[in-house]
């Protein structure tokens, strides 16, 4: 009985020792999952203001005139001078370079995918202030056989850009997670004008209407055309974007004709020429931008172990 109790005091004792040293050993735990990826942070509707400056790349208006019906059994030889020289010195490139400040706003779409992708579209409309352009040019110009009876013609013209929109898309790629590089390309319209007159007189002047000429013409419509550029736009903070960005635009060449000018000695038709002009409106955009962004998403973390 003895041996069995001290046989038994022997176990406990052994299983006591084991119990205790189980619980002094270190407990292994499975390492925690990493965190999922962050939803993406540009993916969703803006909205934003933007102001900037404009310049136009074609800087001239073109005056072309055309000889037109020459009543040459009843023009006299100084007067088929005054005819030939009225329409050479009818045609000129006159300086009409445009620039000014724009300001206006803008909406569009973005969706991220890939990770560091962007794709996305955007509609805007600026004004334009102070872009009107206005300059005068003068020419002389003779004929053979009499240099000193030549025909002075007086041009001006002007043009502006009233305002200008686009509808673009943009495709970018995340530097960062905050700092976009994009670009962006698609449609431009604008509302454009465009005026051209002249004065042209005989020297020295002859006929009962004192051998002076009128002319003049203008065209104002809304042009449709393209745009190609690029920017950079930084995510500063939650829901608010920071951009800067360069467009091309081109809204198309504007062709238009003017009044003929009919010249009459005393009351029949003496000459009739035929005026046109056109211009380029083409030119260079550069903006900043601020956005306001929906359904944006949370900012990256950095997970701690």
């Amino acid at each position: 009985m003895k041996r069995t109790a001290i046989s038994l005091s022997a176990l406990v004792l052994v299983v006591s020792a084991g119990a205790a040293l189980a619980a002094d050993l270190p407990s292994y735990k499975a390492p925690l999952p990493p965190p999922p990826p962050p939803p993406p942070m540009w993916t969703g509707f803006y909205v934003g203001l933007n102001a900037g400056g404009m310049w136009s790349n074609s800087s001239v208006t073109n005056l072309t005139t055309i000889p037109g019906f020459i009543n040459f059994g009843g023009v006299s030889p100084l007067g088929l001078n005054h005819a030939i020289s009225a329409a050479v010195g009818a045609n000129a490139a006159i300086p009409t370079n445009t620039s000014g400040f724009i300001g206006g706003g803008q909406i569009g779409y973005n969706w991220q995918f890939g990770g560091s992708f962007l794709a996305g579209i955007e509609a805007d409309i600026q004004g334009v202030a102070g872009s009107n352009s206005n300059s005068t040019v003068t020419t002389i110009a003779t004929g053979a056989g009499f240099p000193a009876n030549p025909t002075m013609t007086t041009m001006t013209a002007s043009r502006r850009l009233d305002y200008i929109g686009t509808v673009r898309g943009r495709l970018g790629w995340l530097f960062t997670p905050t700092l976009l590089v994009y670009g962006t390309g698609g449609l431009a319209y604008g509302g454009v004008t465009s005026n051209v007159s002249l004065v042209g007189a005989e020297t020295p002047a002859a006929g009962p209407n004192n051998g002076v000429w009128f002319s003049n013409g203008a065209f104002s419509d809304t042009r449709v055309g393209w745009t190609a550029g690029g920017g950079v736009e930084w995510m500063f903070m939650p829901n608010w974007s920071a951009k800067v960005e360069y467009l091309y635009y081109d809204l198309g060449r504007v062709t238009y004709a003017m009044a003929p000018i009919v010249q009459t000695f005393p009351a029949a038709p003496y000459w009739t020429h035929f005026p046109g002009a056109s211009t380029r409106f083409n030119g260079n955009i550069v903006r900043a931008g601020l956005n306001y962004h929906f359904n944006w998403g949370v900012a990256p973390v950095i997970a701690k172990y």
